[in-house]
């Protein structure tokens, strides 16, 4: 079963949004993600519309965070591209009429519903600022890594 990338990929790009002076296109946002330009503004519409981006058109146009990314959180993300399914697995049928498969049913209602609200939770508690934080502890990791290599010849 295919896994739905998008709130991976948009918390990426935004990131690299960050990261860039300036506007950035839907050309190079599409590049990041993988996909059509098309696709990007079609995703990018439910960020805009809740004001964590900005779109300018014309030459020297692009997309923008328009938020602070200590405000902003993973569920904020996932909640503007319309609260994609988070699992891949469900009920074989939704009405059985089977009363064993009523029961697992609702054994696995039960699962979802409690791993769902524990997911938004965290996802809630997880900001762009902190991911860029870990991106930014990471990018000055590996520079002293090859800082190191450098001085030893490796």
């Amino acid at each position: 079963m295919r896994r739905d990338s998008k709130l991976s990929s948009v918390l990426h790009v935004l990131l690299h949004m960050a990261e860039h002076d300036g506007p950035v296109t839907s050309e190079m946002l599409a590049k990041a993600m993988l996909t059509n330009p098309v696709v990007v503004r079609r995703v990018m519409a439910g960020l805009r519309e809740r004001g964590y981006v900005r779109s300018e058109k014309g030459h020297g146009g692009g997309w923008t965070l328009a938020c602070d990314l200590s405000r902003l959180t993973l569920r904020d993300v996932y909640e503007a591209l319309g609260e994609p399914s988070l699992f891949a697995i469900g009920n074989r049928t939704e009405s059985p009429g089977c009363l064993v498969e009523q029961a697992v049913n609702a054994a696995l209602g039960r699962a979802f519903d409690e791993a769902e609200t524990l997911l938004l939770s965290r996802f809630g508690a997880v900001t762009l600022a902190q991911l860029s934080a870990d991106f930014h502890s990471r990018l000055a990791r590996r520079k002293r890594s090859c800082d190191l290599e450098a001085v030893h010849g490796e």
